[in-house]
């Protein structure tokens, strides 16, 4: 795709789902993405993100048949919320892309814009563009766009059957957009005359071994942010305080040592070509060139160690995240049938009665909650590893009795 010798830029599309499951709404999502105020109706819930900066262009693009309500954002997503009846319902789906750097702000809301049209088109689905500015902190060519889009076709009855191509990882259907997005990436660089040209494909497939940055939230952002003034406040080095930021800063410390290394290589290689024809001339040094060779390769295989060491324990830390939102998801399992009043789960049912005391009393109390405060306790038992072990240690007690009465009954 790109030219031979070409520079490359950055490529990014990822295709997101927006789920109840996880505590989501399409509501919230596109009023934080547009920098909006969009009431919920379902919920009841105010979701006001006007005073969010950053939000450089935000505009929606619907079928050409689409009713003219699905021009208005805060109409378009409460009906998508309301098209959905089942508590695990995907409300919305994402298309996070990065934006060239190399272009003007025109030309990337042109590129995002031309992409929303096309996904409209070729899907049936209203796409909701929002282009946001680079972060205040971080890397300042991060210029990216979210467009969010509905589950469902929207024609001229208004919102109806599911997209399931996208659902489906055999359909190709995603990476045939990552594809085309490259593509018409490519083709604006080259209208602007930017030499610079972007590669769909995995580093894996393109042969080159990197593991990728996460993308940080806001909650996580606005933690980092803080971290970093307050170790500026105290006069210390920062270090990252979340584990997407501690796991990117990893990857970038990866990523800057690989270029190191590579153009150590590269600098090496050239220089034995210059030293080749003047062999004779340079025989007295060889002993030196030699001996700081060895100390080179002993650097290297240090340096080498300690990736290895913080791959092993990114590794680790990724296992502790995953059993915490197992534990988290086993918890919110138990609270909904609780709630949904499910077999076994009566104040007098085996299932209830085999829940310690104290794990029936935090089901209780979370579905006695608002969704804020239910969203907020489920993020501490995924985050806090010591709240985690305390839950998951009620749930073990819990499974060891059910095991107990089973052989019992036998």
């Amino acid at each position: 795709m790109a030219s031979k010798g070409a520079a490359m830029a950055s490529f990014h599309l990822a295709v997101k789902t927006i789920g109840r499951s996880a505590g989501r709404s399409a509501t919230a999502a596109a009023a934080y993405r547009a920098g909006v105020e969009i009431t919920d109706e379902r919920t009841g819930l105010v979701h006001d993100y006007t005073r969010k900066q950053g939000v450089e262009h935000n505009a929606l693009v619907v079928p050409a048949d689409a009713p003219a309500w699905a021009s208005d954002r805060a109409v378009l997503w409460n009906a998508a919320e309301q098209a959905e009846t089942r508590k695990n319902s995907t409300v919305a789906r994402e298309y996070e892309i990065a934006l060239p750097a190399e272009l003007s702000a025109e030309a990337r809301r042109e590129l995002a814009l031309g992409l929303a049209r096309e996904i409209s088109e070729r899907h049936g689905v209203a796409v909701d563009v929002a282009i946001h500015a680079p972060g205040r902190e971080g890397d300042h060519r991060n210029h990216h766009a979210h467009l969010l889009t509905t589950t469902r076709r929207i024609g001229p009855e208004g919102l109806g059957a599911k997209t399931r191509e996208l659902d489906q990882k055999t359909s190709g259907e995603v990476e045939r957009w990552r594809g085309r997005w490259a593509e018409m990436q490519n083709a604006a660089l080259e209208r602007a005359n930017v030499s610079e040209r972007v590669d769909h494909r995995s580093h894996q497939r393109r042969g080159i071994e990197q593991e990728v940055t996460v993308h940080m939230g806001p909650s996580a952002t606005a933690m980092e942010r803080r971290a970093e003034h307050q170790a500026m406040r105290e006069g210390r080095a920062y270090e990252p305080v979340t584990m997407v930021g501690q796991h990117n800063a990893g990857v970038i410390e990866q990523r800057g040592l690989r270029q190191y290394i590579e153009r150590g290589t590269e600098w090496l290689r050239d220089a034995g070509q210059r030293i080749s024809g003047r062999l004779h001339a340079f025989a007295a040094t060889l002993s030196g060139a030699v001996d700081r060779d060895r100390r080179d390769a002993a650097e290297a295989q240090r340096q080498e160690r300690l990736v290895a060491e913080r791959t092993r324990e990114q590794a680790q830390e990724r296992q502790q995240v995953q059993d915490r939102e197992k534990v988290a998801e086993k918890f919110r399992t138990i609270a909904g049938k609780r709630e949904a009043g499910g077999h076994g789960y009566g104040d007098h049912n085996s299932d209830w009665k085999a829940t310690p005391e104290a794990l029936r009393k935090a089901v209780d109390a979370y579905n006695g909650a608002n969704q804020h405060t239910k969203d907020l306790y489920i993020e501490r038992i995924q985050r806090e590893p010591q709240m985690a072990r305390a839950v998951g240690q009620l749930l073990h007690e819990r499974e060891l009795v059910l095991q107990r009465d089973r052989g019992m009954s036998r």
